[in-house]
């Protein structure tokens, strides 16, 4: 395996830390004092806070420099909903070279997201869900499209961070969805089925979001 260079690593650990919440929402970004931390120079530093930048998870303010991204709520829901377009697209042509190997691997992920669940580790389940996709995606054989998909998730990932508790109740909804979408897969389904189930899981945790939040900002305003 090929080893990451210092603006790679800078990138990793920050991009890290921001979707971990160790950096949280505006929080500035200090240039030398990270430098100083990953024993480099402030090059490598600009070059990882600029890609970081690019997938708007950080911002520049004037008379400021590189912050954290502020948590946008409604962008997370219009991001996850077009992410569902995408994921719908990508899980249809993937399909066409799904192989039984990948799909017993897929069956396993689905079983540790089980037992995660049971044991209450959400952040191990939130990080197994995200494979879990990435597993389905990775297999479209169209680069666009995965790229698309990709800055996508990272642009969730700035939102939730992993283990976030946006998942709530639907978690198990989840869990039992995913064993439809891989009974579609391994049965061959018929593409407009497969492409709206795969769609509509998505969308669902879109609405599951925005009826939690309704709820939670009804509750904020009751005298």
């Amino acid at each position: 395996m090929k080893s990451e260079n210092k603006q790679q690593k800078v990138y990793r650990i920050v991009k890290g830390r921001i979707i971990e919440r160790e950096y949280v929402p505006g929080q500035r970004i200090v240039i030398d004092q990270l430098a100083k931390e990953m024993k480099t120079s402030s090059i490598p530093v600009r070059e990882a806070i600029r890609q970081l930048e690019a997938e708007r998870l950080i911002v520049y303010k004037r008379n400021v420099g590189p912050v954290v991204a502020e948590v946008n709520e409604s962008d997370y829901s219009d991001t996850l909903r077009v992410l569902a377009v995408l994921e719908g697209y990508a899980t249809v042509l993937s399909a066409q070279t799904m192989t039984p190997e990948k799909i017993e691997q897929l069956k396993e992920q689905n079983k540790k997201m089980e037992e995660a669940l049971e044991d209450f580790d959400i952040i191990r389940f939130s990080k197994l869900n995200a494979a879990f996709h990435k597993m389905i995606c990775e297999e479209c054989n169209n680069n666009y499209l995965l790229e698309s998909i990709k800055n996508t998730w990272n642009r969730l990932d700035a939102i939730r961070g992993a283990g976030s508790m946006l998942y709530s109740l639907r978690v198990k909804e989840s869990i039992q969805e995913h064993h439809q979408l891989i009974a579609y897969l391994e049965s061959g389904e018929e593409p407009a089925k497969l492409e709206m189930l795969a769609r509509n899981h998505k969308i669902r945790t879109a609405e599951n979001f925005e009826q939690r939040r309704k709820n939670q900002l009804e509750t904020n305003i009751t005298p």
